[in-house]
């Protein structure tokens, strides 16, 4: 489901993003984790901190559907992986979100390194 025009100004505002990838059953979501999320081009995106070791992405690869909780809302969600290999430019885009949105935190430049950027997921509501 596309993004209406108040999901991405809000959620492009948004600092409170979880993510709950189901479970092996397909039907049981996650813990809820505390992630970084952006909004390009009308499309939410998140990347792993640990790159692709991190638990949370694995579930997300490996079942690609679960929860996910943003601006006080929970949504069923898609997970679509965003290579980097032919994707450049979308995740050039994705790096000048998260300069622009997490500008001064220390732990922005980490999230634009190759680990996080191999390891970015575009959200899809259901």
């Amino acid at each position: 489901m596309t993004l209406t025009t108040t999901q991405q100004e809000t959620f492009a505002q948004a600092d409170d993003f979880h993510i709950a990838p189901y479970r092996a059953d397909g039907t049981t979501p996650g813990t809820l984790t505390w992630i970084w999320s952006v909004v390009v081009d009308g499309d939410l995106y998140v990347r792993a901190w640990n790159g692709q070791q991190s638990r949370w992405y694995n579930a997300a690869k490996d079942q690609g559907a679960g929860k996910i909780m943003i601006a006080g809302n929970e949504y069923t969600v898609a997970f679509e992986l965003v290579p980097v290999t032919g994707h450049e430019a979308l995740q050039d885009e994705i790096d000048d979100a998260y300069r622009t949105k997490y500008a001064g935190s220390q732990y922005m430049p980490p999230m634009i390194a190759d680990g996080p950027r191999n390891a970015t997921v575009r959200v899809i509501l259901k």
